[in-house]
């Protein structure tokens, strides 16, 4: 078992990959009473498109695969739902899907073990009929219509739609109505073999534990599989240039909801890291809490809390998400733009840079005081080619200079878009 230790949070990671291609990763927390585990498949909403392996013809899914199968994991052929089960046991089960990946999981303090024989089997023993596949159709749909009258996932798709021309990342996760018509049993079965293969998975655990005798724990449960191969994945050719500029729905809402996304070309794997960290310093400077745009669009009344930010990438694309309320959002939209252009001629105040600087370590510091944000953080990372601890040792090596360079390349007016849901 490979062992990394990372000394600036006096963390531990254990890391194995299996004989059948299963990464586990262990993370121990010892004296801690809370026990977490995520299972997860690096296959998402994204996959719709792709060459099984051993075979040459590509096969394509409806969209929202991905998503159906996450729903149905839980029913069993015995009629019992896992996650009553789990529920019964005292655990917190759940599961979520995204664009890239797939993943199930509980808490606990007690009943871990108990836990683990109902999670593991049920994540391996997948159970479709034409009849419950047809059935879980109408609560799906259900979902779908909810999420299309949720204003705050309508004004992130709309970013997405105004951003990319092809890229899967702009396709609702859960599929629509008349895509998820066209899944039946055969199709899930499909995906399934394909993409739960171990060596498409990886396994996260935190908390009090050995991690010789936890790993033996989940070798003892694993069914008899071998690894199947690279899995091809087919996506679109997708042009550096946005779709269009603004994007405006209206719905109930008390308050209008912007979004400003600015998209973002695709680096070395190498560089993903720095490159994360040094948008999300500029970012902050930009339009957090302490910065001078924020101070001022809120005195003004312009906008009414600190506007979430975020930076989401994978290898086929790469945007800066700036997420909010205001009544007035084409003017957060120039008064940002205008802040950028600012900082590219001026440059980056020093000041700022290592406050904000400090500020963006000491949350990555604060991630691991928690469990579930570790588990969650090593798996999304891993499916990125990424080690969590890779953000704490780069973090140094973002410089002023650097910080600089790089918002020249991103803060471009023909990458940005305005997505506005308004009453």
């Amino acid at each position: 078992m490979q062992v990394i230790e990372n000394l600036k949070v006096k963390e531990k990671l254990y890391i194995e990959k299996l004989e059948n291609g299963l990464t586990v990763m262990i993370i121990p927390k010892h004296g801690i009473l809370k026990k977490y585990i995520i299972w997860g498949t690096n296959y998402g909403s994204n996959d719709s498109t792709f060459v099984v392996p051993g075979e040459t013809q590509e096969t394509t899914v409806p969209e929202g695969v991905a998503h159906f199968l996450e729903h149905k994991m839980f029913e069993q052929e015995s009629g019992v739902n896992s996650l009553d089960t789990l529920t019964a046991l005292g655990v917190e089960a759940n599961a979520y899907t995204t664009n890239d990946h797939t993943a199930y999981l509980y808490e606990c303090t007690d009943n871990f073990y108990e836990a683990l024989d109902e999670f593991m089997d049920y994540v391996q023993h997948p159970y479709f009929t034409d009849e419950n596949v047809e059935k879980e159709k109408g609560i799906i749909g259900q979902e779908i219509m909810m999420y299309d009258d949720y204003p705050e996932w309508r004004v992130y798709l709309n970013t997405m739609q105004a951003m990319y021309h092809n890229n899967p990342i702009k396709i609702d996760t859960t599929g629509t109505i008349e895509t998820i018509s066209h899944i039946d049993k055969d199709i899930l079965y499909k995906c399934y073999n394909t993409f739960y293969n171990p060596s498409n998975m990886a396994m996260v655990i935190c908390g009090d534990f050995e991690p010789e005798e936890i790993l033996k724990e989940v070798k003892e449960r694993l069914i008899p599989n071998t690894s199947n191969g690279e899995i091809k994945r087919i996506y679109p050719d997708e042009p550096d240039t946005i779709v269009k500029e603004k994007i405006e729905q209206k719905m109930e809402v008390s308050q209008s909801l912007y979004s400003i996304g600015i998209k973002d070309r695709i680096v070395e794997q190498s560089a993903k890291v720095k490159r994360h960290l040094a948008i999300e310093i500029l970012l902050n400077i930009l339009i957090g809490k302490s910065s001078k745009l924020y101070k001022k669009l809120y005195s003004d009344g312009v906008i009414y809390s600190t506007p979430s930010i975020d930076y989401e990438f994978s290898d086929k694309y790469a945007h800066v998400m700036i997420s909010g309320q205001s009544n007035e959002p084409d003017v957060v939209f120039e008064s940002f733009k205008a802040e950028t252009k600012k900082l590219i001629e001026e440059g980056i105040d020093e000041n700022d840079f290592d406050r904000i600087k400090k500020k963006i370590y000491g949350l990555y510091v604060k991630e691991y005081n928690d469990v579930a944000d570790i588990s969650r953080m090593f798996l999304s990372d891993y499916f990125k080619g990424i080690n969590s601890f890779d953000y704490l040792e780069e973090i140094d090596s973002v410089n002023i200079d650097y910080a600089n360079q790089v918002a020249k390349e991103l803060f471009d007016d023909k990458k940005m878009v305005l997505s506005v849901v308004t009453k």
